[in-house]
């Protein structure tokens, strides 16, 4: 068939009045219900809000050149003769499939409906069976291990212990380097005990592993190979151990933060808690923060003994000064850096408390005598580093969580710790920080953004249809994405976070996209039911609803497809992906593909069989259908 040029200006005219809004309104739906993720805070904002403002910049311009370009070009290409839709084979071969199938749909409406009540009730339970996290964990491709000793190790011991466990760590095959840290770096940000030893693993390319392995068999046969006494180890990555210590003051996974007045009763306290976390499934790397055990050097000045001698305590103080900690004589300039001249006495003078009490003293009248005739000279315990929040002093018992989802881990834990650690003294509480702290947040956040999205949706359908009907026909669509979504996710075994919070989202404003286009066609059908038998009880029968809601139904088959396979095949290439990154991509996309693949079904099995039974009611109650005006 061949048109004249009018002809064909004034066809793709009424078919972009036909199809346009609702390709624009459902754009627009798009948009808005990605809006909430602006409200996400902290680490998940940051890591979202770059997605959300480039998806919402891309879709404003989709939806103004869907309704402005998109028709202009159309009338550049398409020219000469034309072909009607069976003459594509793609085309008859889906509507061979699709027409059988929703003839039975529609024979067996209870039955179809039933169905997808049944799955809907199947995946609820499954959805609380799954377990849930803050983030994904990212494979940042390296190991952080970060063991903790006792508080009053001495620095050549440190050195030790450093160089055995790096050397025990590159005999595993698969490591590539290491470079151990103890203590603090040179910087005033960096307030890491002795007692705290960093040690960066970097990994071979995943291609020289060992055949089967994976990153946490490779931690697993670290772990077990450096089994030190005095030493409680723990694992983690580079990145993400910054950003909880940045974030929380929490080095590892969760931590139980203690608060109170007197730091030996924050010891204790810790200790219950450490021993009631003990077995709990999930939780690794348990220890506490030490806050006592550490060794002071205790220098008591006797008073009497400096009378007696025509001493004065400045006297003493200077010494001990000058000779222990050092006094700065000049200066000297390299370049531009400047360096303090420090004296003080050699090591082998002050190396043991023996020697420090035999530092020669002069006084005025006795001559010369040893510090210890003027002072009593002693190790004494005390907190190896004052830690506080708020003003407050405070203990933490830290703990990775691995072979298990963080959620249950720590939901358990807490009701563990209700159950055994009571009694604890007033003015002393518990606080749950680390990831817990970030995913109670944000589940608080996503609580409010999940039910203002579907508001959002609803108000949009209705302004869209001017009908509250129509737009619930669409909106129910959402609960039957919702089941692919949580089918492909549960089957992965991929647990609740943020990111699979976002990829719902997502899901839900692409559901709604072809399910308006399906209404669009369904009323289109009515409109010509209506135009050729009258709009009555009376001449319309339920042989001809069916017959138009069939038509509606599968008119522009190929649209509808063609629809539901842009998303499907944009996306599943992301399952096959592999690199960093991707521990955080899949969940995204899994509720995506899941949730498109089961609403898509919905719409082209589902929302036939609905619409046919709104309009059957509403012939039998109001004498005639409702129409609405598909070209807005």
């Amino acid at each position: 068939m061949k048109l004249s040029k009018e002809d064909r200006i004034r066809i793709i005219e009424k078919a972009s009045k036909q199809v346009g809004p609702s390709v624009f309104w459902s754009t627009v739906i798009i948009i808005v219900s990605f809006l909430p993720v602006f409200l996400l805070t902290g680490q998940e904002g940051k890591l979202f809000g770059p997605l959300a403002w480039t998806k919402t910049f891309i879709l404003i311009v989709d939806a103004i050149v869907a309704i402005t370009l998109t028709p202009v070009l159309i009338s550049f290409f398409l020219k000469g003769k034309f072909k009607g839709e069976n003459a594509n084979p793609i085309n008859r071969a889906l509507e061979k499939v699709y027409s059988p199938i929703l003839k039975w749909c529609l024979k067996w409406r209870k039955t179809t409906i039933g169905l997808n009540i049944l799955a809907l009730l199947v995946a609820v339970p499954m959805l609380f069976s799954l377990g849930n996290e803050f983030m994904p964990p990212l494979d940042e491709g390296s190991i952080l291990f970060m063991p903790v000793t006792l508080p009053d190790i001495s620095n050549a011991e440190a050195k030790r212990i450093l160089q055995v466990q790096d050397k025990i760590i590159k005999s595993v095959p698969e490591v590539e380097s290491v470079l151990g840290k103890a203590g603090r770096a040179s910087t005033a940000t960096d307030n890491s005990p002795i007692s705290m030893i960093e040690t960066i693993i970097m990994l071979k390319p995943q291609s020289e592993w060992r055949e089967g392995m994976t990153k946490q068999d490779i931690i697993q046969e670290l772990d077990s190979k450096l089994q030190i006494p005095g030493v409680v180890n723990g694992w983690t990555q580079p990145i993400i151990n910054r950003i909880n210590m940045l974030a929380t003051g929490i080095r590892t996974d969760v931590g139980v933060k203690v608060y109170g007045q007197d730091l030996d009763s924050i010891a204790a306290v810790s200790e219950r808690v450490r021993d009631a976390l003990t077995g709990v499934e999930g939780v690794r790397d348990l220890f506490v923060e030490p806050i006592t055990g550490g060794k002071y050097l205790e220098i008591d000045i006797n008073r009497d003994a400096l009378s007696r001698f025509g001493l004065t305590v400045d006297d003493v103080n200077m010494l001990i000064e000058s000779a222990l900690g050092g006094t700065t004589i000049g200066n000297t300039i390299e370049g531009r850096q400047r360096f303090a001249i420090n004296v003080r006495l050699a090591q082998e003078y002050r190396n043991s408390v023996e020697r420090i009490k035999r530092i020669p003293i002069q006084t005025p009248s006795a001559g010369t005598i040893p510090l210890s005739s003027v002072a009593d000279i002693k190790f004494t315990e005390g907190p190896p580093m004052i830690s506080s929040d708020n003003a407050q002093l405070r203990g933490a018992v830290l703990f990775n969580v691995r072979d298990r989802d963080l959620g249950s881990t720590v939901e358990e834990a807490i009701e563990k710790i209700n159950q055994e650690v009571t009694g604890i003294p007033d003015g002393y509480y518990l606080e749950w920080s680390g990831q817990w702290e970030n995913q109670v947040r944000a589940n608080q956040t996503l609580q409010i953004i999940i039910p203002l999205v579907l508001i959002i949706i609803f108000l949009i359908l209705y302004f869209s249809f001017n009908s509250l009907k129509e737009a619930f026909i669409n909106l129910v669509t959402i609960p039957f994405a919702l089941v692919g979504g949580v089918f492909i996710v549960y089957f992965y075994g991929v647990n609740l976070s943020v990111a699979v919070a976002v990829g719902f989202i997502a899901l839900f404003g692409m559901a709604v996209e072809t399910g308006m286009l399906m209404v669009v066609y369904l009323n289109e059908a009515m409109h010509d039911l209506v135009a050729l038998k009258g709009n009555s009880s009376e001449t319309i029968t339920k042989k001809d609803l069916r017959e138009y809601v069939f038509r509606g139904a599968a008119k522009r088959l190929r649209p509808k497809i063609m629809t539901v396979s842009v998303s499907l095949f944009g996306l599943i290439p992301v399952l096959w992906a592999t690199g960093v990154g991707t521990d955080v991509m899949l969940p995204i996309v899994l509720p995506l593909i899941g949730g498109v693949f089961t609403s898509s079904i919905h719409i082209l099995l589902v929302t036939p069989v609905v619409f046919e039974m709104t309009k059957e009611y509403e012939l039998k109650k109001h004498g005639k259908i409702e129409i609405y005006d598909v070209s807005h």
